[in-house]
């Protein structure tokens, strides 16, 4: 029967083992990452894991240890009129006090230095983003700016100096700061990198920043870490890291192949699609991404930023608040309709000395 038992632990524990085989398919991408922000923050990570574990681990060590030399067979002595050892409340209060001073100072300067908004200070470890010039003045290597649009439900980047555009696809140079740009068509998101950097939220009529940069070259996942509806687990891309060579025949081949994204087609391409391939698109108005965080691709809507210049002269009055209700923020497109027609609408407030001179207000009206 003792053989038997035996023979069925062994089973149960041969039985584990394949399991084990599953986390062949997990990637440790946040513990090796290929971007100088994205291993600053594994670093700190780490580093505050280890401090902590100078705690957890004697606590849990000493709490086996007590169990067992104090079970009741082990005959230990006992002091009923033990209350008080100075020693021991040292070490009891000092050192996790240590501790959280110094994950504390690490937690607030890792803050400030990896704050997605700074610009750069380094490539990697002992390469400066400020290239060293004769004279002794440096100059900081100007970044690749990359507007990102969370649509529904695929990513957009626009390139605003190489004047192209991709979906579901970003490439960038190796050592290359990057600038992204980002906001969302309509409801919120978040942009994440692993390999690159952490995430950032994607909101509409807001615009976020990243500043990051990535070290290898290859080719990385990049998804949308924020729920975002029936078509979220598909919202994916992926990110190539390439040389500055590769780059430029990337550029030169979404200049040939792409198709055309102007105001219009970028209507047709913000109703929501899943599962979207990777398209290059050119010819892309200047004021496109200005125009999608103001809310305003079709032009029968009134930009935001029009609306918040009218409401801080006071706003339009009773007459504004007509002329405003009429306006529809994405209602009719976004679900499969066609583009309101142009209206009328107040794009500004002038005082009497703007215009003619004289007492009294009048209002600028857009057709």
């Amino acid at each position: 029967m003792r053989e038997v038992s035996s023979l069925l632990r062994i089973l149960r524990s041969l039985a584990v083992l394949p399991l084990f085989a599953l986390l062949g398919g997990c990637q440790m991408v946040l513990l090796g990452p290929s971007g100088d922000v994205a291993v600053q923050q594994r670093n700190l990570l780490l580093a505050s894991t280890g401090l902590m574990l100078l705690i957890i681990v004697p606590v849990m060590a000493l709490t086996i240890f007590f169990a067992w030399r104090y079970r009741a067979s082990a005959k230990a002595s006992y002091d009923p009129d033990w209350n008080h050892s100075l020693p021991l409340e040292v070490v009891i209060w000092s050192v996790p006090l240590l501790i959280i001073i110094v994950i504390g100072a690490m937690t607030w300067m890792g803050t400030h230095l990896l704050d997605p908004y700074r610009p750069l200070d380094r490539i990697s470890a002992g390469k400066p983003a400020v290239e060293a010039k004769a004279g002794g003045n440096g100059v900081r290597k100007e970044p690749l700016v990359i507007q990102v649009v969370a649509l529904d439900w695929k990513w957009l980047f626009l390139y605003p100096a190489q004047g192209i555009a991709s979906l579901n696809e970003v490439v960038a140079p190796v050592d290359q700061p990057i600038e992204f740009r980002i906001t969302s068509s309509s409801v919120m998101n978040s942009l994440f990198i692993p390999a690159l950097a952490g995430q950032i939220y994607a909101m509409p009529g807001m615009q976020t920043k990243l500043n990051a940069v990535i070290n290898h070259a290859g080719e990385f996942d990049g998804f949308s870490a924020n729920y975002s509806g029936a078509g979220f687990s598909d919202m994916r891309f992926r990110f190539r890291g390439v040389d500055d060579k590769a780059f430029g025949d990337w550029v030169q081949g979404a200049i040939r192949n792409g198709s055309t994204l102007g105001r219009e087609e970028y209507l047709v391409l913000e109703k929501p699609s899943e599962r979207e391939p990777v398209r290059y698109f050119r010819d892309i108005p200047s004021d496109l991404f200005s125009a999608v965080l103001n809310m305003c691709v079709d032009r029968a809507k009134m930009c935001t930023r029009d609306m918040m210049a009218l409401d801080a002269k006071g706003g339009g009055g009773k007459e504004g608040i007509h002329i405003v209700a009429q306006l529809e923020y994405d209602k009719s497109v976004r679900r499969g309709g066609q583009p309101m027609p142009p209206r009328p609408f107040v794009t500004a407030i002038c005082t009497p000395t703007d215009v003619y001179g004289t007492a009294g207000v009048s209002a600028r009206v857009a057709n």
